[in-house]
């Protein structure tokens, strides 16, 4: 029987993080009716291997909250884990491009300001160095 702060450092988790999944019902420890602490089983330090784990992959607290649904309703949860993920991953693709681009913008733009002078705002300009990348789309 663990409490809280126990089972945290024993993932090497802050115990807020225990105390939150507690909230939102990923980890249902029992309550000790002499004192009201609520004590986590061996259980529950599997089940929280296995949420950070899924996290670690990138899944949402939603989508590990239906992975455990599945499973606890007798249900493989294997098929949607394989779809979530190859969302994810087609997300990600998509993300990398997006920064990419943003990437060669950024490095197009500290190119083009290494000449140019720095200046005050003068009330109709800001930082013309911004303003020039603005004037150019």
């Amino acid at each position: 029987m663990l409490t809280a702060s126990v089972l945290a450092r024993n993932l090497n988790v802050p115990v807020f993080t225990v105390r939150y999944y507690t909230r939102i019902g990923l980890l249902q420890p029992h309550k000790q009716t002499s004192n009201g602490y609520k004590i986590y089983q061996p259980s529950d330090a599997t089940r929280l291997k296995f949420i950070l784990s899924a996290k670690d992959l990138g899944f949402t607290l939603a989508e590990i909250t239906q992975i455990l649904e599945k499973a606890e309703h007798g249900e493989s949860p294997c098929p949607s884990v394989r779809k979530i993920i190859v969302h994810h991953i087609e997300e990600n693709k998509r993300k990398i491009r997006e920064l990419q681009k943003l990437q060669k913008k950024m490095e197009n733009a500290l190119k083009d300001w290494e000449n140019l002078n720095d200046s005050m705002p003068n009330g109709t300009s800001v930082c013309h160095l911004i303003e020039s990348v603005a004037a150019e789309q």
